[in-house]
This record gives structure tokens, C-alpha cells and sequence, in this order.
């Protein structure tokens, strides 16, 4: 049993919106793009939360957008 042709998997589909319909599978799709959002706001850590706000007010958090200037010399020794 190998993989399905793309006609098997068209008539599948053509069954699911005969049976559902197009107006039930939309809602579906949008309920299941809610949870998903849900789902992926929920895993934000407390940093990246208190981050996003900061940025919404105007403030840059202190890990990001800020750029060092710095001279790099080389240590020499005597031997």
C-alpha cells in the first residue's frame, strides 16, 4: 500500500464537502488557526512576553537594538 494519486486524495476531499459542507470546514479552519495562536502564545517565556510589551510602549529591551563600539588591541608580551 503506497501512497495515494492526487485523484484519490480529490475525491476524498470532494466527500468531506459534500458531507460538511463549505461553511463548517471554514469555521473549522478557524477555530483550528485559533488554537494553534493559543498554543504558540502559551510557550512564550515571561522574558519574551515582558519583551514584546516593552517594545509595544517604545521602549527597546536592553538585549536588543543596541549596537557596541569597541577598539580590539592586541596584547603583546616580552620575552
Amino acid at each position: 500500500m503506497g501512497s495515494f494519486s492526487i485523484w484519490h486524495w480529490l475525491i476524498v476531499l470532494a466527500i468531506i464537502v459534500l458531507i460538511f459542507g463549505t461553511k463548517k470546514l471554514r469555521n473549522l479552519g478557524g477555530d483550528l488557526g485559533g488554537a494553534v495562536k493559543g498554543f504558540k502564545d502559551g510557550m512564550k517565556s515571561e522574558n519574551e512576553k515582558s519583551a514584546e510589551a516593552a517594545v509595544g510602549k517604545g521602549e527597546i529591551p536592553p538585549a536588543t537594538g543596541q549596537t557596541y563600539e569597541a577598539e580590539v588591541k592586541k596584547e603583546t608580551t616580552k620575552t
